[in-house]
């Protein structure tokens, strides 16, 4: 049978329970359910008409039910149903507005975004400024390379004494010296003379061509010239890979790691890059044990901090991770952000007695956003406190990620001077099954990739970490569609090969 949990507000009337087992097949029927079993629930649920009181929400699968869906919302008998109420009746719960008037997507994020300029600047040196975004452009003041160098092993030669070599008729010059990395020609060159080269050295100025060394035969102290070789052969020439004033990175790029090597070539001594945005992870609950110990009991392990510092370091972040239990002075002191350029809260974001987020964020600073028109992590907020943005989460693993991914991500990003935009590969494939969506909100769909078409594995299931790991991919469904139709091309975002 489905189970109703009750807030600590109503327990008092249920005899004390926290959850109760009903006998009912729609959500109206598990309300009517309830209040047959305790009567002393009705004046707190149903105003006089029967229907569900306006203060009341109904949370179900990790999303609040609307008004007009109560009566005909369907659930399996295993699921569980969650009864909220404003702690104050809803009269001045900061929480409430939102979660009747959810944010639009765009919105949120414009309210994520707000204010947010990419960090102060930093020098570091080239060795380590790979995965750092550049704060200027760099040029060069020096030509890479800064001699004539031979691209080839063999001997340095005029091009006009091999003339008329072949392999039956070859020419004689004689080898007077050599040239080596590093070090140079050990002498001069005159005509019908030759060097020995290796790739990389300098190549004489009286020469003009490098002959490669399987063109040729060395008897003694005289090569045998077996192929003509033309002006400019197998030589590098000044400036080739760089020349002064080139223009080698341009401001804003991410350094790869063949951009530190460039850089270093030039033999600048630093570069300017932004500094890398401090994000403290807070996750809560009494319920958590640390990544590393086993679940057991009533007790589960915090995986959302392990995937969110993932997430942060992929976004360019440095993560400091704050566990705290569900303690309102220990939250608050987790929620100064001292020492960090954003907070990132997991956990205690929803509307229920427990969840004191966001009205702690709302009486440290301003709670912009509290509830969006998403799913799953319609639970989401917004917050500054002394200025630094505070992105509140939900608890469930998958609507941690979600919530994440659309609204943290980008703030970190911008912070650490990289672009907004999502940090993966798209393709356009073909549905193989229909995605069925909501007219109003966006859905972040898990898809898997089977010989090239798209199938949903869920929508819905915020708590199903496992569909996360099962899926290839996802499909992000607007607000104005009611889905896709089977063989519709969708843009799958890829997992694998996000940068």
């Amino acid at each position: 049978m489905p189970t109703v949990r009750l807030p600590s507000l109503l327990r008092r009337f249920a005899d004390g329970v926290a959850e109760v087992e009903v006998d009912a097949s729609t959500l109206m029927g598990v309300i009517n359910a309830l209040v047959e079993m305790h009567p002393t629930l009705g004046p707190r649920l149903l105003d006089r008409r029967g229907r569900l009181a306006s203060h009341v929400l109904v949370l179900h699968r990790g999303e609040l039910v609307k008004p007009e869906y109560i009566d005909e919302a369907e659930f399996d008998p295993s699921e569980r149903v969650d009864l909220l109420l404003p702690i104050s009746g809803g009269a001045h719960d900061v929480r409430m507005k939102g979660f009747r008037e959810r944010a639009s997507v765009e919105a949120a994020l414009d309210a994520a975004l707000h204010g947010v300029v990419p960090l102060a600047t930093e020098e570091v040196l080239p060795g380590l400024a790979a995965g750092r975004v550049l704060a200027g452009a760099v040029v060069s003041d020096v030509d890479i390379p800064p001699f004539r160098r031979a691209a080839m092993d063999g001997y340095a030669v005029r091009a006009e004494d091999t003339f008329g070599a072949t392999a039956y008729d070859p020419v004689e010059l004689a080898v007077v010296g050599s040239s080596m990395p590093g070090v140079g020609p050990d002498g001069p060159m005159g005509p019908g003379e030759a060097l020995r080269i290796m790739t990389g050295a300098p190549v004489p100025t009286e020469a003009d061509a490098v002959l490669r060394a399987e063109d040729a035969t060395l008897v003694g102290d005289v090569v045998e010239v077996r192929a003509a070789v033309a002006s400019g052969r197998h030589v590098g020439r000044v400036g080739e890979d760089v020349d002064r004033g080139d223009t080698v990175l341009e401001a804003g790029r991410r350094v790869r790691a063949q951009d530190a090597a460039l850089l270093a070539s030039i033999g600048v001594p630093g570069v300017e890059v932004h500094r890398r945005p401090r994000v403290r992870i807070v996750v809560s609950g009494d319920e958590l044990r640390a990544p590393g110990d086993r679940p057991g009991g009533f007790q589960i392990v915090d995986s959302n901090s392990v995937m969110l510092t993932a997430l942060v370091a992929r976004d360019g972040g440095l993560v400091e991770v704050v566990r705290v239990p569900d303690d309102e002075a220990a939250m608050r002191n987790a929620l100064r952000p001292e020492g960090v350029d954003v907070v990132v809260t997991s956990g205690a974001a929803s509307v229920g007695a427990e969840d004191r987020v966001p009205l702690l964020v709302d009486e440290l600073g301003e709670l912009v956003v509290h509830g969006v028109a998403m799913r799953p992590s319609s639970p989401t907020g917004v917050g500054r406190i002394d200025g630094v943005p505070v992105l509140i989460l939900p608890g469930n693993p998958v609507s941690c990620l979600v919530a994440y991914e659309f609204f943290a991500g980008p703030v970190v990003r911008r912070l650490g001077g990289r672009s907004t935009d999502w940090p993966h590969r798209f393709v356009h494939l073909p549905l193989g099954e229909r995605l069925v969506s909501q007219v109003g909100r966006v859905d972040y769909a898990r898809v898997r990739i089977d010989d090239g078409h798209v199938f949903p594995i869920a929508v819905s299931g915020a708590s199903r970490l496992s569909s996360l790991t099962e899926a290839d991919g996802f499909v992000i469904v607007p607000k104005a569609l009611e889905g896709f139709p089977v063989g519709a091309e969708v843009e799958v975002g890829l997992f694998e090969g996000s940068q």
